[in-house]
C-alpha cells in the first residue's frame, strides 16, 4: 500500500477547478484513490487524497507554475489528447474532469502506449487509442461527438496544421485547446522565438483566438505553451 503524507486544510489552496497547491506544490484531487501513475507522492487532507504534480514531467503543470491564467479544463469535460505518451499529464487531467468526464488519449508509438493502457485500466475515464495525430480520420470512429477541449503535445514539423485538422474534425465551436509548440521539431535553423512567432501567426490565420502564451523554461526548454479558443 502506498504511504500517504498528511496535511491540514490550511495547507490546501485551490488555484483552478480541480487543481490545488499544497506547500506551494501543485496537486490534483485523486479521482481514483490509492492509485499512483509515475511514483508521485500522495497527500491526505481531511480524508481526501491528492496527487502531487511534477512540473518537470508535465508541460501543463509547468505552464501553471509559469503563470498560466486558466486551466481551461473543468469537471465533466470531454478531452482529445494528442500525444498522450505514457499518460502522466493525462492522468492529472483525468483527476480534474472526474469520472463523468472522458479523455481520448491518442498515441502513435507502441512502447508508451503499453504504459498508457496500464494507466487506463485503472482510470476508466481515459480511453487509449493507437493513432497518428496527422490522420484524424483514422481514429474518428473511437470518438463520440465533439469534444470540449484539445490538448496537443506532438513533435512534428507541421504541428500547427495537425492542431487545425483535429480541431476542425473534433472541437466544438467555442471550444478551447492547449498546444505545446516544440521549436526544434519545427525548424532547427531558426531561433525558438522566431518559430514561436510564426506558429502563433499561423494559429491566428487558422482562426484561433490566442488566450495566452507561456514559455516553459526551465521545465521544458524550447517549448511555448499556447492556450487558444476556436
Amino acid at each position: 500500500m502506498t504511504k500517504k503524507e498528511r496535511r491540514s486544510q490550511h495547507d490546501l489552496l485551490q488555484i483552478f477547478p480541480g487543481i490545488f497547491k499544497i506547500d506551494d506544490k501543485l496537486a490534483t484531487l485523486n479521482a481514483y484513490p490509492g492509485n499512483t501513475v509515475y511514483g508521485e507522492r500522495l497527500i491526505d487532507v481531511d480524508d481526501k487524497e491528492y496527487r502531487l504534480w511534477d512540473p518537470f514531467r508535465s508541460k501543463l503543470a509547468g505552464a501553471i507554475k509559469k503563470g498560466l491564467k486558466s486551466s481551461g479544463i473543468k469537471k465533466g469535460d470531454s478531452i482529445l489528447y494528442l500525444g498522450a505518451a505514457s499518460g502522466t499529464t493525462c492522468s492529472h487531467i483525468s483527476d480534474i474532469i472526474g469520472k463523468n468526464g472522458i479523455i481520448y488519449c491518442v498515441e502513435f508509438s507502441e512502447r508508451p502506449l503499453r504504459d498508457l493502457i496500464s494507466v487506463c485500466e485503472v482510470r476508466d475515464n481515459m480511453i487509449p487509442i493507437l493513432g497518428d495525430a496527422r490522420k484524424p480520420q483514422e481514429f474518428k470512429k473511437y470518438i463520440e461527438g465533439k469534444v470540449d477541449f484539445i490538448y496537443q503535445d506532438v513533435a512534428q514539423p507541421d504541428q500547427i496544421r495537425i492542431f487545425k485538422l483535429n480541431s476542425d474534425m473534433f472541437l466544438k465551436d467555442g471550444g478551447e485547446g492547449f498546444i505545446c509548440i516544440k521549436s526544434q521539431s519545427i525548424d532547427v535553423t531558426k531561433s525558438s522565438k522566431e518559430v514561436y512567432k510564426e506558429s502563433v501567426k499561423e494559429l491566428k490565420e487558422y482562426g484561433f483566438e490566442i488566450l495566452q502564451e507561456v514559455e516553459l523554461s526551465p521545465y521544458d526548454l524550447n517549448h511555448l505553451f499556447v492556450h487558444v479558443k476556436k
